[in-house]
């Protein structure tokens, strides 16, 4: 009876537990490529102020034990999921909440993680500022070990401020008018991803970097530690399911290098996208784990070969399409784990291979389902907002360009950077145009300098140092494309060959083309718009795709595309689905379009 007693309270108390996990925004945990158990989801309730005229740090908001108003974090405020849906300017806020440190978290050290905060964040522990830092979309973490003992409770309070009209800051497609227009939609502001507590022995993994290597059938890894001890080291198992087809176990050093060849190896790619597990354990000197963090890479290779792009060392053509990654009662964040699949999902039913992730940097989760599913990615930043000729803007971008590609750069799905979008600032005096020329030259050589994927220096715009060219078009009839591409006088298209590097016989892409209007149902708004002509009708948008499409299919020079777009966003209504996913036309008829490869 005392049995059954007892097995009643515990699976009574795993319900609750169940329940309450439940009840948290997006539970599920952020960094599948770097995943510890000892862990804190901090989603949820959060109390809030806004602080319009910036006094808060003279009112000592800082010291606060809670605000008179709650918000859902990870939701921006602006965003309806948020329960705040503030669509005005947010020029600084206050969050709080209470944290609970474990009593268990004694001697490890306490990291506290943001996924993206827009844009200056200071964190603050009972008061004492903890942590700083600057950068709307890349993901960082705060050592709390200073300031927090286990078993403690205590009171964390962020202080945000957003300033998108500076020029000092990435914000990209965030609308700087009150209303949405153009190609820019609504703002985001502050928490915009998960926010966790983790614990870590201070001798534990920081990161790693894990490379495949085709040709020489092999995995290299290179760690990095948080702090370093006598005897301490480190093992690598890759596995194949259940089985482990490589270990390799090294000292922990700064450097150190760990070389995993493996037998039979079975590539990663679209049409089949095989991961391998790998379980990196930190031993001390007695052999016992002190730290453990589940891992998985893809073996898959990336490289260029005159004007073509190879995957796996076979030349692969890209039909991508624009993501946004807009969401229409999330803005930037996505409701669910499920919305980051199913977009993905959408877009390989339309026949896409892949995606230009666009003037976002998309969340750690939406990769690990690319890596999952075979779905190809170009990284992209926020860029739109920052001025190139001002220093402080280069100092800000780079700082989060470079967190950008350390965290995402082991995810076998993207196969290529694109830090800037559209530089028009080009065109000015000479004196721009140097500084201009000089930022996207520093950042191309940044890219490089932290990993090896061809970067897109500037889509669509004047290119300064670039692996790939890009270039943007949105004729809307056949011939006029056709004609737009051809080569003349034995040169490539370009924008403007004054204002540009020579054309040196990259792959070429024509990276944003389409933008065909078609409203479903009624416009989303007064300014709704696409490119070009509305078609009078369904059959007519159809033809207009397809001989768009098979224009550049047709031209021998072009080693892919990207569509615009995946779905309408707010007022643009040139998507493939509409704002909520539901569907525009006949998928099949849209695939067998975007679904085709050039004839060989």
């Amino acid at each position: 009876m005392k049995n059954t007693f007892f097995i009643a309270v515990l699976l009574f108390s795993f319900a609750l537990s169940a329940n309450a996990q439940n009840s948290i925004p997006r539970p599920e945990y952020p960094r599948p490529q770097f995943e510890r158990q000892d862990w804190i989801n901090l989603n949820g309730n959060w109390t809030y102020a806004f602080d319009f005229g910036k006094s808060g740090k003279d009112r000592k908001l800082y010291k606060s034990t809670g605000f008179n108003s709650t918000i859902q974090v990870p939701f921006c405020p602006e965003s309806k999921l948020s329960g705040v849906e503030h669509r005005d300017y947010i020029n600084a806020m206050w969050y709080h909440r209470k944290i609970q440190i474990p009593a268990d978290w004694k001697d490890k050290k306490v990291l506290l993680h943001f996924g993206g905060v827009d844009y200056y964040a200071s964190i603050y522990i009972n008061g004492q500022v903890a942590g700083r830092h600057w950068g709307g979309t890349s993901s960082f973490e705060i050592d709390l070990s200073r300031y927090v003992t286990g078993g403690q409770e205590y009171d964390l309070v962020l202080y945000v401020e957003d300033n998108l009209h500076s020029g000092y800051q990435a914000c990209g497609k965030q609308s700087g008018n009150y209303y949405s227009q153009g190609c820019h939609y609504t703002r985001t502001t502050g928490i915009w991803q998960t926010v966790w507590l983790e614990a870590v022995n201070p001798c534990g993994l920081k990161r790693v970097n894990i490379i495949p290597e085709l040709d020489q059938s092999r995995f290299v890894v290179y760690p990095e530690f948080f702090g370093l001890q006598a005897g301490q080291k480190l093992r690598v198992n890759i596995k194949d399911g259940s089985k482990v087809v490589a270990t390799q176990t090294i000292p922990a050093a700064t450097p150190a290098i760990a070389i995993l060849p493996v037998k039979n190896v079975k590539t990663w790619s679209p049409e089949s996208p095989f991961l391998y597990d790998v379980d990196l354990e930190v031993l001390d000197a007695a052999g016992k784990t002190i730290d453990k963090v589940a891992s998985y890479s893809g073996m898959r290779k990336i490289h260029i070969e005159g004007n073509r792009y190879f995957l796996n060392n076979k030349p692969y053509y890209l039909r991508f399409v624009l993501d946004q990654g807009f969401y229409p009662e999330g803005v930037w964040t996505a409701p669910s784990d499920k919305d980051l699949k199913r977009d993905i999902e959408l877009s390989m039913a339309a026949g896409f291979n892949g995606a230009r992730l666009h003037q976002k940097v998309f969340e750690e989760r939406f990769h690990y389902w690319a890596d999952k599913l075979g779905y190809l990615t170009w990284g992209e930043s926020s860029s739109w907002g920052a001025n190139a000729n001002e220093p402080i803007t280069a100092r800000n971008f780079m700082t989060e360009w470079e967190e950008i590609i350390l965290r995402d750069r082991n995810h076998p799905s993207i196969i290529a950077w694109t830090p800037f979008n559209e530089t028009w600032e080009r065109p000015g005096s000479p004196e721009q145009a140097v500084q201009h020329d000089r930022f996207l030259a520093d950042v191309y050589k940044l890219s490089h300098a932290l990993d090896y994927r061809p970067v897109n220096d500037a889509s669509g715009a004047y290119h300064v140092m670039t692996d790939v060219w890009s270039w943007h078009n949105y004729a809307q009839k056949g011939e006029d494309l056709k004609k737009d591409l051809e080569i003349k006088d034995g040169l490539i298209p370009q924008h403007d060959r004054k204002k540009e590097v020579p054309y040196e016989g990259q792959p070429y892409f024509l990276d944003e083309y389409g933008g065909i209007k078609w409203v479903v149902g009624k416009q989303f708004a007064e300014n709704s718009w696409g490119y070009g002509d509305d078609p009078k009708t369904i059959e007519e948008f159809y033809a207009r795709l397809e001989a768009l499409t098979n224009v550049i299919l047709q031209t021998e020079y072009i080693s892919g595309y990207c569509y615009t777009q995946l779905t309408d966003v707010e007022q643009e209504q040139n998507g493939i689905y509409n704002y909520d996913r539901s569907s525009k036309f006949d998928m099949n008829r849209i695939k067998s379009i975007l679904g085709k490869n050039p004839q060989k």
